[in-house]
């Protein structure tokens, strides 16, 4: 498959999951589904938008420069176009390593906020959210699930969001590596036309 095509599947893949990332974000400021009281009821990982900033506005970059590498019809130097095929390529890495910084961003805040648990109401503080659970011992132990009255089934929805927000990442981690090698097959070969005609 040519460089230019592969990139190109790649960014329609990568743009469909930074939209997922986005909405997963926006729907973690609604915890347990219900519009929060206060701006401190909603888990603090949530304000640092992972999904929305990391992987999805500093996703949607690349994806867009993926999609537009096949059809790059750069004049290159002085008129040589597999130099310009070739210096698309190398400015594919570049962009591809900023979407996997990104989508690093957001899957370190997925870890920690998956770590450190929903913010809920309690029998002890019915009044007012706090992190009821402490250095992920809720995860292994579902009887604690219990010791969040609310809002809503708030620990379920914040696991399913933020375990959405690592998975997607991660994916998109992987496929903004494998346009890093790509981008360095194109850079020294260029676009599969110039490469099979040298």
């Amino acid at each position: 498959m040519c460089s230019g095509n592969f990139a190109k599947c790649l960014g329609i893949t990568l743009i469909p999951l930074a939209i997922i990332c986005v909405i997963c974000n926006i729907l973690l400021f609604f915890p347990g589904g219900k519009v929060a009281d206060e701006s401190s009821d909603i888990t603090i990982e949530v304000f640092y938008f992972g999904g929305i900033l990391g992987s999805g506005v500093l996703m949607i970059f690349p994806a867009l420069v993926f999609l537009g590498l096949k059809n790059n019809d750069c004049c290159g130097c002085c008129g040589n176009e597999s130099c310009g095929k070739r210096f698309a390529m190398f400015s594919s890495i570049l962009f591809a390593a900023a979407g996997a910084a990104g989508a690093g961003y957001s899957v370190i805040i997925s870890c920690v906020a998956i770590n450190n648990g929903p913010m809920c109401f309690t029998e002890a503080h019915p009044n007012e959210t706090v992190y009821a659970f402490h250095e992920g011992n809720y995860l292994s132990n579902r009887t604690m699930w219990d010791e969040c009255t609310g809002p809503g089934d708030i620990v379920t929805w914040h696991l399913t969001l933020f375990s959405i927000l690592l998975i997607t990442g991660l994916v998109q981690v992987g496929l903004c590596a494998f346009q890093v090698i790509n981008g360095l097959i194109g850079t020294i070969c260029g676009d599969c036309c110039g490469c099979c005609g040298e």
